[in-house]
């Protein structure tokens, strides 16, 4: 093989691999509308934070920064961020509890659905989208069994429950800024904040139950209530004695293991299974109670327990945040995951890491292309009749553009073929004598030598035509001449051969009787152009009239007079009118192009017309 073919071989497959590559790359973009990616990386190995244990589904905290995020290519309120799996397909639940584009600061929580333990587990936050629609609701971030989930986020959701069972807190008082995950409560255990029952549902008999809180105590207190429920003689407490997180059931209290300093964040759960508890502080068991669970279907009451029974217990003081419920075991992957996902230590930043910006490879949809995305939006409102007029004018555009294209290649074909014959028109223009004789061959080769495919293009020029005509005309009457003088053989020269000025007058109707013809077939087919100027503007109105006509009697009937009601019915009308209008506007400017053209035409054969009869009385004089 010679070096170039190898080269060339070489440059087509490294096109191949690129288009290739870039197809690869493509496919794997979730959406073309989102511009910018980030990889987010989930770590439970040893390179990251090592989780052993079982996880499950649960909810990520997600803390953006300036450090790690662009917030000036977001939307102001972050509802343009979208979360994919790893398969680049599945969207993924999430809701924003804090977003400050002016502190560049953000906690976003997003649902991971079965966590492994032992391995690292990556998702995609794609962000970007200006025109973005607002996420789903936030309740649907958490799994079925999450019963209760308290952010103490801003004063406007302080007291929000944030899972599906809709518990709003009642006595919330205002959020602190600046707590662990954005805002949080500051409470001095005087008030009770209560979940009421229902809607949040009861803890049956021996049934599962996980209960979690981050505190931060500003001061040790003996036996301090975190959070309570009761039910009756049946009584179960979260709660701080003098720095020891426990549990106590029915009186019966937790082990005991060594005490949490104050003014330090700590993660507290509590879990139930089968009759036994396990109290876990910052993600490690520490304590245990061998208990199972009584009915307690009361409110739950955080902060300060207002029972009578409770009169030995003391109101909690400090920070609370991130508080949860669920009514099931979870497992000790999962408390020891959230634990240090929502934690503020190194291993934090250990276990969730964000990698660079990536652009897409899409081009950004064009105005254009919005504009037809918005149209084809619109014309899902269209009536019927809508439907049928915008379909008329379809017809008469395809018809239009098809002459309109046929008519451009004929001209186009007459003005070639017409440079060719003026060519050679001014050759013979100078003595017309050439043209007569017996050989029509002369005739039609303009008095030379033309190839076969020279004289098809010729035929296509209106003047040659003319001019065959002409010469037609000239043969046939010089023809009888020599019969007369009884010599048909002798060619007479132009002294002698001559025309009457009642056979220049009628070689002259002759061809404008021919231009006629020609101009005729010029302006063929032209009428539809102008049925689609005259008649698309009105088509598109009567098809805006009926869809208004309908809009308006379908509201009379219903009573729903709104504007999401009647603007979808105009807009739709209204798109008749559209359509009658990109009929005749092109079918205008086409008309106007090809009548400029076609008058161009008809010129050139009046001109040349009084040119042939001027040569012709000028050669055969009377």
């Amino acid at each position: 093989m010679s070096r170039k073919p190898r080269i060339l071989t070489s440059l087509l497959l490294a096109l191949a691999l690129t288009s290739s590559l870039a197809s690869a790359a493509e496919a794997n973009w979730w959406d073309a509308k989102w511009p910018t990616r980030k990889k987010i990386d989930i770590d439970t190995t040893g390179k990251g934070v090592a989780i052993a244990e079982p996880i499950g589904t649960t909810a990520v905290l997600v803390r953006l920064h300036e450090g790690v995020f662009s917030f000036m290519s977001a939307k102001e309120d972050g509802s343009d961020l979208r979360f994919v799996a790893e398969d680049g397909k599945t969207e993924l639940k999430h809701h924003i509890e804090k977003w400050d584009s002016l502190l560049n600061e953000a906690y976003v929580w997003v649902q991971v659905p079965d966590l492994k333990p032992a391995s690292t587990t990556s998702l995609w936050l794609y962000y970007g989208n200006t025109e973005a629609p607002a996420p789903e609701a936030a309740k649907e971030t958490y799994d079925a069994n999450t019963t209760l989930v308290y952010h103490f986020a801003d004063a406007s959701k302080a007291g929000t429950d944030s899972s599906a069972t809709g518990a709003n807190a009642e006595g919330t008082p205002p959020p602190a800024a600046g707590s662990l995950v954005g805002s949080g409560l500051r409470v001095f255990g005087q008030t009770a904040i209560k979940a009421p029952a229902p809607p949040l549902g009861e803890w049956a008999p021996g049934a599962p139950l996980t209960v979690s809180a981050w505190i931060k105590p500003s001061a040790l207190q003996p036996n301090a209530v975190i959070l309570s429920r009761r039910d009756g003689a049946n009584a179960f407490i979260l709660g701080l004695d003098n720095g020891i997180p426990f549990v106590e059931l029915n009186k019966q209290r937790s082990s005991v293991g060594a005490p949490i300093a104050a003014g330090a964040w700590h993660h507290v759960a509590a879990v139930a299974d089968a009759g036994a508890i396990t109290v876990y502080v910052d993600g490690k068991s520490y304590g245990a109670l061998t208990a199972a669970m009584p009915l307690i279907k009361g409110p739950v009451e955080i902060d300060k327990d207002t029972s009578p029974a409770a009169a030995s217990f003391v109101g909690y003081t400090g920070e609370i945040d991130e508080l949860q419920i669920a009514k099931t075991a979870r497992p000790a992957g999962f408390i020891r995951f959230a634990a240090v996902n929502q934690g503020t230590t190194a291993d934090a930043a250990k276990l969730i890491t964000l990698g660079e910006d990536e652009a897409s490879d899409h081009e950004e949809e064009s105005e254009i292309m919005k504009h037809i995305s918005l149209i084809t939006d619109i014309s899902k409102d269209l009536t019927f009749d809508g439907w049928v007029v915008i379909v008329l004018c379809a017809v008469l555009a395809i018809m239009g553009w098809i002459i309109a294209a046929g008519k451009i290649m004929y001209l186009n074909t007459i003005e070639k073929a017409s440079k060719e014959f003026t060519k050679r028109w001014e050759n013979i223009s100078s003595d017309l004598t050439a043209i007569d004789t017996e050989d029509n061959e002369s005739v039609k080769n303009i008095g030379g030598s033309m190839s076969g495919k020279m004289q098809k293009l010729m035929r296509q020029s209106p003047l040659y035509q003319l001019y065959h005509l002409g010469s037609d005309e000239i043969s046939r009457r010089m023809k009888t001449f020599r019969q007369v003088t009884f010599n048909p053989q002798e060619k007479k020269d132009a002294k002698i051969m001559g025309l009457s000025g009642r056979s220049i007058q009628a070689i002259k109707a002759t061809l404008h009787g021919g231009m006629v013809r020609e101009v005729q077939k010029l302006n063929g087919k032209l009428v539809f152009l102008t049925i689609g100027i005259a008649g698309g503007p009105y088509l598109g109105l009567l098809g805006t009239v009926i869809g208004v006509m309908i809009t308006f009697a379908v509201i009379a009937k219903s009573g729903e007079v709104e504007v999401n009601s009647i603007a979808p019915g105009i807009a739709g009308a209204l798109l008749a009118t559209v359509a009658g209008l990109a009929v005749a506007i092109p079918a205008l400017f086409i008309y106007s192009y090809l009548s400029s053209r076609i008058k161009d035409v008809v010129s050139n054969m009046e001109t040349f017309i009084d040119e042939f009869v001027t040569k012709m009385a000028e050669h055969y004089k009377e």
